[in-house]
């Protein structure tokens, strides 16, 4: 081979291996020099992450799990770098699972009143949830007659649990009628009759009127009022 032909092509070949090297440097500093903000992927599971990283050029990968009261089976509980953290092209982002929540046992409250569960609650790890109320003959008022998630299930620690609370038998309404100017004896007799509970009786003088007259009443005349409500009387003396 001429000398001539040899000096050209060893040109050429080195040439050629410099374009490439200075194509791999410069390769190297556009992708450090680039830099990507991370996602908050807490609460998405594996796959919705990877579709929110999808164009950023990172890596993402489970680095283990673990129990959370809040976050169901398979969504994201942790992740390193944190949110809004920059990173270079092609960082690995990586991640904790939930494995779900503890799992605790519902203890029974149906049969004890609102103010007594508290502390059972506490020990067992749930909370109150919905409180309803209904009339029933099932349950003395202020007991609790049925609860849901039922007694004995497994739920997750810190769940709520509703609950529906007795207001004993529904009783009948009447209208309170006018007392003012009769007489206190047949007048007491015929409520105690009829049931009705008769509280302070307090006498007053009032001119005109002889001993033993209603003057004045609670409830008022009109007024609804059931038989457990207390009456109340004034009387001249």
């Amino acid at each position: 081979m001429p000398k001539s032909t040899f000096n050209y092509t060893c040109f050429a070949l080195t040439l050629l291996i410099l374009f490439f090297l200075s194509g791999v440097v410069s390769f190297h500093i556009t992708s450090r020099g680039e830099m990507v903000t991370v996602p908050d992927l807490r609460g998405k599971t594996m796959e919705q992450a990877r579709l929110e990283l999808t164009g950023k050029k990172v890596t993402l990968a489970q680095s283990g799990v673990s129990l959370h009261d809040r976050f169901d089976i398979g969504q994201i509980i942790e992740q390193e770098p944190a949110p809004d953290t920059k990173v270079r092209l092609h960082e690995v982002i990586r991640v904790i699972v939930s494995s779900g929540r503890e799992k605790v046992l519902v203890p029974d409250l149906i049969g004890r009143t609102l103010e007594m569960i508290g502390p059972t609650l506490q020990e067992a790890g749930l909370r109150k949830g919905k409180i309803s109320h209904v009339h029933t003959r099932r349950r003395a008022a202020g007991k609790i007659i049925a609860q849901s998630p039922v007694p004995d299930r497994q739920v997750g620690i810190n769940s709520r649990i509703s609950l529906l609370v007795s207001q004993g038998e529904r009783q009948r309404q009447y209208l309170m009628p006018d007392l003012l100017g009769r007489q206190l004896s047949s007048t007491l007799d015929r409520l105690k009759a009829l049931e009705f509970r008769v509280g302070d009786i307090r006498r007053q003088y009032y001119p005109g009127l002889e001993s033993g007259i209603i003057i004045n009443q609670t409830p008022k005349p009109g007024d609804r009022i059931q038989k457990n409500n207390i009456i109340r009387l004034e009387v001249s003396r």
